[in-house]
């Protein structure tokens, strides 16, 4: 089995920063996080999961992807020794409030929800104006 779980929402002011961190834990990731791509999609009330950004395993070169609406503010890192992976978020505005879920697939990154196997539970950003 295999568990993500997302850490770093809060509350901030427009303008402001915050980074979240997906950490993998559990049998199907031990060892083998690097093999996993992972991506990031946020959730607004009322709106579908949207794709924020997503980097891929370690030996595809750890290659990183943005949604258009994030690109240049928000930055996608892995630490594969510490199973985890990071969304920076700086420039934050009033539309990036949602619930932030990550999510792994083996092999494969891609941006569509239903091509992710592990989801986490989401954390939840709300930027203030």
């Amino acid at each position: 089995q295999g568990q993500l779980a997302e850490s770093g929402g809060g509350l901030v002011q427009a303008g402001g920063s915050l980074r979240l961190s997906c950490v993998a834990s559990g049998h199907t990731f031990s060892n083998t996080f690097s093999n996993y791509a992972v991506g990031w999609f946020r959730q607004a009330p009322g709106k579908e999961r949207e794709f924020v950004g997503a980097i891929s395993w370690t030996l595809n070169g750890e290659t990183t992807y943005y949604a258009d609406s994030v690109k240049g503010r928000f930055t996608i890192s892995r630490d594969n020794a510490r199973n985890t992976v990071y969304l920076q978020m700086n420039s934050l505005n009033v539309v990036d409030t949602a619930v932030y879920y990550c999510a792994a697939d083996l092999l494969r990154v891609g941006r569509a929800p239903s091509e992710y196997d592990y989801w986490g539970q989401g954390t939840q950003v709300t930027v203030s104006s």
